[in-house]
């Protein structure tokens, strides 16, 4: 994929008294009483500030902040706590600029953020209007939201469709190396692990990822749908049985290439959903009737982790059993451990997953950790994200 990079412009030198208009993901949980509980994106968004800054740029920021009613400001939805932020970790002060589409007062080497972008009347709808305004802002627009990325809005598609120039940020391009590298151009064999409570939710990635993954790796109620497809009984476990066929179809498709859905041989059940439930081992052909799956055994575990050691690619998207009580972490403890411990380039996405990441404490032997939920999956269905539409277009000339 083609993009343009800020650091590029830099290298260049094309960035010393430019505006620089940098669209961050600064949407940070907070308490009720407005504190930040957890400031991974403003980390995160540094990097692309202090390139703007120390190449003699005159940078504005901005983010969207929760889900605010365009045009009806409320405390609440202020990027206040984020500039102060902000301010600590660039060490410096960081203004905080509000209604500010009509114009910005900035000079070269300063920084100021400007308030939640998501209160501009059209920034959803992409108001063509606006993106006008926002473009004529500045001399270079930089993407740097990857938890945006998949959708068209004023501050993330019309401002790079009509700005002088329209980069990728250095989150956003390590994203698009990243997916790259693991999608596009993989170091075979290429192994998927795609695991969650529903098949519905990810059939369209199953489907996509059928057609290029060595081995797909099932877990959670996902497995328990392909158990049935495959024949097996799984209790009162959580399945979608309307979806067997689309199951059946996501095997045929995989063998049809001479490649495979590892159905476990073996499973933890429990006869209630609880922390406590005593958790019990069975061969994946003696599940009970009242049983619920809620573990894959450590014979499947042993089998998968053997499998993930020998990749080339890992693409990691959610945890293979209710990993957070104890009795049933094993499965993902065991997969977590081998995608560690493999010198498979792996790339991980998903809130479940960055929990289960964090848990067992590998992120430094993750090869790359998408930042962004929903944009990990669309590109896993094989989508085309907005965002690295227009800059690719817009670095097409």
């Amino acid at each position: 994929m083609n993009i343009l990079r800020l650091e590029d412009l830099v290298a260049q030198g094309k960035v010393a008294n430019q505006r620089v208009f940098i669209r961050a993901d600064l949407n940070v949980p907070q308490d009720e009483a407005g504190h930040i509980t957890e400031d991974t994106r403003i980390r995160a968004s540094v990097p692309a500030i202090e390139m703007a800054l120390k190449a003699g740029g005159a940078v504005m920021v901005t983010s969207h902040l929760g889900r605010p009613t365009e045009g009806e400001f409320k405390p609440e939805d202020s990027l206040a706590p984020v500039a102060k932020r902000l301010g600590e970790l660039l060490g410096r002060d960081v203004p905080l600029v509000s209604n500010w589409v009509d114009g910005v007062t900035v000079q070269p080497g300063q920084v100021v953020l400007l308030e939640n972008c998501r209160l501009n009347k059209g920034e959803k709808k992409n108001n063509e209007e606006l993106a006008r305004k926002m473009a004529a802002l500045c001399d270079i627009f930089v993407h740097d939201a990857f938890g945006t990325a998949h959708r068209a809005e004023g501050t993330t598609y019309g401002i790079a469709q009509f700005a002088k120039v329209a980069c990728a940020g250095p989150l956003l391009a390590a994203e698009i190396d990243a997916i790259n590298k693991a999608l596009a151009n993989p170091k075979r064999p290429l192994l998927a692990i795609v695991a969650g409570s529903k098949v519905s939710t990810k059939l369209t990635i199953l489907e996509s990822l059928a057609k290029n993954v060595d081995g797909l790796i099932v877990g959670g109620g996902i497995a328990n749908t392909f158990m049935l497809a495959a024949g097996l009984k799984i209790g009162k476990s959580l399945a979608e049985p309307d979806l067997i066929g689309a199951a059946k179809a996501v095997i045929d498709s995989m063998a049809a290439r001479g490649a495979n859905v590892p159905i476990p041989e073996d499973v933890v059940v429990a006869k209630t959903f609880a922390a406590d439930a005593p958790a019990t081992v069975k061969a994946a052909t003696d599940v009970a009737d009242d049983d619920m799956i809620l573990d894959i055994g450590p014979k499947t575990a042993a089998k998968l982790a053997a499998q993930l050691k020998a990749a080339g690619t890992v693409v990691w998207n959610g945890p293979v059993g209710v990993f957070e009580f104890e009795a049933f972490e094993q499965g993902t403890k065991a997969i977590a451990q081998a995608i560690a411990e493999s010198s498979a380039f792996s790339i991980a996405g998903g809130g479940d997953t960055l929990a289960a990441i964090a848990k067992y404490g590998i992120e430094k032997q993750v090869g790359y950790i998408s930042t962004g939920g929903g944009a990990f999956l669309e590109v896993l269905e094989g989508k085309t994200l907005p965002a690295f539409e227009i800059l690719s277009k817009r670095a097409a000339g």
